[in-house]
């Protein structure tokens, strides 16, 4: 949605509230208005005065009134690319049903004008949307199930992780103004009508303007029946053709307008005819125009072509194809098959047969272009030409007439296949753009295949390719269905089922990585089924956060026992029970807290590891290491837990052929399979928390930004930046934690505001940076997300002590920081442990605890190694000794650690600031 500009260095939250004090609101309403407190605010009017130069808060006012002025509204209409005519009557009355009414539907024929109306309308009402004014062209989608995707591209969102486009967009558009302008619905009425019932319930300032040739049957729908144009005297009719003729050189004397009249009735007054009719006009002359097209409309009387809805735009395109050569007939009823713009090339390939020669189709193409029976869009890839929809129907019916309604359709499945094939194999720049240009062919070309039983294998294949595809472009919803879709059509199932489990893995959809696996399992031979189980069982341990409904752990159990029984001899087979073993006894750890659980768990890992060399399979091997950092954790040894958390990283980014590249990167530029990239995000994830256990921040930061940076979380903020946040806050720099955690808050509203336990550090880091900060409220705040987070006290045991310990630290209370780091529980096996123990130490010493030396004689050989816990304890050793050298000393340690915060707390403990 449309934000306010902000001058350079203002923050969004900033040039908020610089808007509303041009309007000379006080702090109490601003505060009320953006849901902050009042202390929020001076703040941000303090920092504003600095950043502005403005002597007091009266001069910042009127720098606000010229500065804060709100960015025009998004308006997403196509620019026209002719004038429009007439219709001032049809434009007042639909303009005034969209001011009236949340969800209007533009009704009429196929050609009568719905689409140049319905833009004119919205281009007339877009100062009454201050949110924006948001076109969405369903012509090119054929799977109803693609609107909200659609719809999510218009508004410029992506795949959401943990969430899909049903989801994303109501989220998007919740609490704006803005209107929605989806066109040409009719072929979509299935996906269109639940979608808009679902929007208008959870938007109520969003209203819908839609185009359709049928009403679409949702609640609040207001129907507005388009009109043909006016046909009485010097009407919109005439003057639209009068408009098109002189746009093509001709020009219409006054003595010519009743005949040009006549012309216009005989095509119903429909728009899209009287245009054709126009362009054809220096060519046959308007005495050829009438003559040929009422021969025509004789010709539809009667039998299924007096259909009301289509009389007239049959009667026109059958008069088009009336003036065309064979060739050129040929030509256009061919290329209706494309249901996207396409190149003279891609033309060549599937209507390139007899009877057109090969010299023909780039001329023919101009001919049609010419008759505006095709458009023509000039692209970076070259001129590309466009069916009309209605034209692009017409066309199916003559293929059939013609008895070419399967070599056509035939051969554009082919060139999808061979453009599909050639985009999994490029590494070139570009294959994006290229990718979205044929996206939506792919698509239909494969719902065309899959329908028919001679071209199973054919569908199968474009399936797995568009799945990959779909991958590689950050579709990771799409790329779940094509698989999917590819395993429904496969003689052996189980490969597009399992490469399907992993996406779903990627997209944090748990029951559905659970329930693929199973699938693969039901469809495999006795050792690959024993595989799938064991990946089933290690799904419903690994990615327990992930899932909607778990089944009862005995079900899991089950499956792991019979994939031990199916195993045998099979390496790989073994290595995956050995997988499902480990994560088996990590839930074990964490459900029972039993003591001999660690070392079982550094057994069973260690014997996962060399099960997965001896196979030689990275993606295993990296797995059993997530298996051995989490035994290392469980022992209590950080420092193997990290360097093994590092030797994973390595492992899958050199499996993924990018060493330290960007997960999503082009097909052909990596070998980035959806199984690598769940792992490798998983990898980050854990890197990043092992560097911050050890000390290692500068580690952890740039783990940290690695994983933020991947391009399948682009959408996905609350993922991407959990663990950046994190280390950010430790560290002390708040500026990037305030940054930071605008992304996560507004990723984890966009998923739907899901229950994310194991995200409560970063929501505790942050209210921890705004406690230091002083803005008790908006600490408050975020510790209201931890709430909402479904973060359990239990669960804010192992990490929530420290951050309120150096909160309450800073603030000069280390009696009330020592009794938040007493209290017993999951700390002791939880990443900030040695954080834990060392600032329990310094506020022993700072309260004067009696027994403050004995404490920190007993912590040294726990954190031995940690550079920022081993700085604490030297820093409280000399405060213990009232060595104020000693204690500046530790600044360099604290700045050499990465930790500004600490380094800064130490001049101030040295009494230098």
């Amino acid at each position: 949605m449309s934000k306010q500009p902000a001058p350079p260095g203002i923050s969004p939250r900033e040039a908020e509230i610089l808007a509303r004090l041009g309007e000379h609101r006080s702090n109490a309403e601003i505060a009320a208005e953006l849901f902050i407190s009042v202390r929020t605010v001076e703040t941000h009017v303090s920092s504003l005065l600095r950043k502005l130069d403005a002597p007091d808060r009266r001069a910042l006012a009127g720098l606000a009134a010229r500065l804060a002025r709100p960015a025009p509204a998004p308006v997403t209409l196509p620019a026209p690319l002719s004038p429009f005519v007439g219709r001032a009557r049809e434009r007042e009355a639909l303009r005034d049903a969209v001011t009236a009414h949340r969800q209007v539907t533009a009704v009429g024929p196929g050609g009568v004008g719905k689409t140049r109306l319905v833009l004119a309308v919205a281009a007339d009402l877009a100062g009454a949307f201050p949110d924006g004014v948001w076109f969405v062209d369903l012509v090119p989608v054929t799977d109803p199930g693609m609107v909200t995707a659609a719809v999510a591209a218009a508004l410029g969102l992506g795949e959401q992780q943990g969430g899909g486009f049903d989801d994303a967009v109501p989220a998007a558009l919740a609490g704006h103004r803005a209107l929605l302008v989806l066109d040409n619905c009719e072929h979509l009425a299935d996906g269109v009508a639940p979608f808009v019932e679902r929007l208008l319930a959870r938007c109520p300032q969003v209203s819908v303007l839609a185009t359709s040739r049928a009403r679409l049957m949702v609640p609040f729908e207001w129907v507005y029946p388009v009109p043909p144009l006016s046909l009485d005297g010097e009407s919109d009719a005439v003057a639209l053709f009068r408009n098109r003729a002189a746009a093509v050189g001709a020009t219409i004397e006054d003595a010519q307008v009743d005949q040009v009249a006549d012309l216009c009735r005989k095509l119903d007054g429909v728009a899209l005819a009287i245009e054709l009719a126009a362009a054809r006009l220096p060519t046959l002359g308007l005495d050829g125009l009438v003559a040929g097209l009422g021969d025509h409309l004789r010709l539809l009387v009667g039998g299924y072509r007096a259909d009301d809805r289509h009389r007239s735009v049959r009667a026109m395109l059958d008069w088009s194809q009336a003036l065309l050569s064979g060739d050129d007939l040929a030509l256009l009823r061919r290329v209706a098959v494309f249901v996207a713009p396409f190149t003279a090339p891609a033309a060549a390939a599937v209507a390139g047969f007899d009877p057109l020669a090969p010299g023909h189709l780039a001329d023919g193409l101009a001919r049609l272009a010419d008759q505006s029976l095709l458009g023509v869009t000039a692209s970076a890839g070259g001129t590309r030409y466009r069916v009309l929809e209605t034209i692009r129907q017409y066309g199916a019916e003559q293929l059939a007439a013609a008895g070419e309604q399967d070599e056509a359709p035939a051969r554009h499945l082919r060139w999808c296949l061979t453009a599909a094939g050639e985009l999994a194999d490029s590494g070139q720049e570009g294959w994006r753009a290229r990718f979205d240009a044929v996206a939506d062919d792919l698509r239909a070309a494969l719902s065309w295949a899959a329908d028919r039983p001679d071209r199973r294998a054919d569908a199968y294949r474009l399936a797995l390719l568009l799945g990959g595809l779909a991958f590689d472009r950050n579709l990771i919803g799409e790329s779940q269905q094509r698989y999917e879709q590819a395993a429904a059509l496969a003689g052996d199932p189980a490969p597009a089922l399992r490469h399907a489990a992993a996406v779903a893995a990627c997209r944090m959809r748990g029951d559905d990585a659970y329930r693929l696996w199973r699938a693969a399992a039901d469809a495999a031979g006795d050792t690959a089924a024993a595989r799938d189980l064991a990946a089933a069982t290690t799904t419903y341990y690994r990615k327990a956060g992930a899932f909607t409904r778990r089944p009862p752990r005995a079900e899991p159990m089950a499956l792991l026992a019979r994939a031990r029984e199916l195993a045998g001899d099979d390496l790989a087979a073994q290595t995956a029970v050995a997988l499902a073993d480990c994560a088996a006894a990590g839930y074990a750890f964490f459900a029972e807290q039993a003591e001999e659980a660690a070392s079982r768990m550094l057994t069973l890992a260690g014997r996962a590891v060399e099960l997965a060399r001896r196979l030689g399979d990275p993606l295993a091997e990296g797995a059993a290491l997530f298996a051995l950092t989490g035994a290392h954790r469980r022992a209590g040894d950080e420092f193997a837990a990290a360097a093994t958390a590092r030797r994973r990283v390595e492992l899958l980014e050199i499996a993924a052929g990018r060493s330290g590249g960007p997960a999503g990167a082009a097909p052909g530029g990596g070998n980035l399979t959806p199984d690598i990239a769940d792992e490798l995000i998983d990898a980050l994830f854990i890197a990043t928390v092992t560097s911050i256990g050890t000390g290692d921040l500068v580690a952890a930061r740039s783990w940290g930004r690695r994983l933020r940076d991947l391009p399948l979380l682009a959408e996905a903020g609350h993922v991407a930046t959990a663990r950046i946040l994190m280390a950010d806050a430790l560290a002390g720099h708040a500026t990037d934690v305030l940054a930071e955690s605008g992304r996560f808050l507004d990723g984890w509203i966009r998923a739907g505001r899901p229950p994310a336990r194991h995200l409560g550090p970063a929501a505790a880091a942050v209210a921890m940076v705004h406690d230091l900060r002083g803005d008790r409220p908006a600490r408050d705040e975020w510790l209201a997300v931890l709430d909402q987070l479904g973060v359990t006290a239990e669960d804010r045991a192992g990490y929530h002590p420290v951050f309120e310990a150096i909160a309450l630290l800073h603030h000069g209370e280390p009696a009330r920081a020592g009794e938040r780091l007493a209290v017993p529980g999951a700390w002791r096996t939880g990443i900030l442990m040695h954080w834990h123990v060392a600032l329990r130490v310094e506020a022993a010493v700072l309260a004067g605890h009696p027994k403050a030396a004995d404490l920190l004689t007993e912590t040294r050989p726990l954190v031995a190694g940690n550079p920022i816990a081993g700085a604490l304890l030297d820093r409280a050793a000399a405060l213990l000794d009232d060595d104020g050298k000693a204690v500046l000393a530790t600044a360099a340690a604290f700045e050499a650690a990465g930790c500004p915060y600490q380094r800064q707390r130490t001049l101030h403990l040295a009494g230098l600031v």
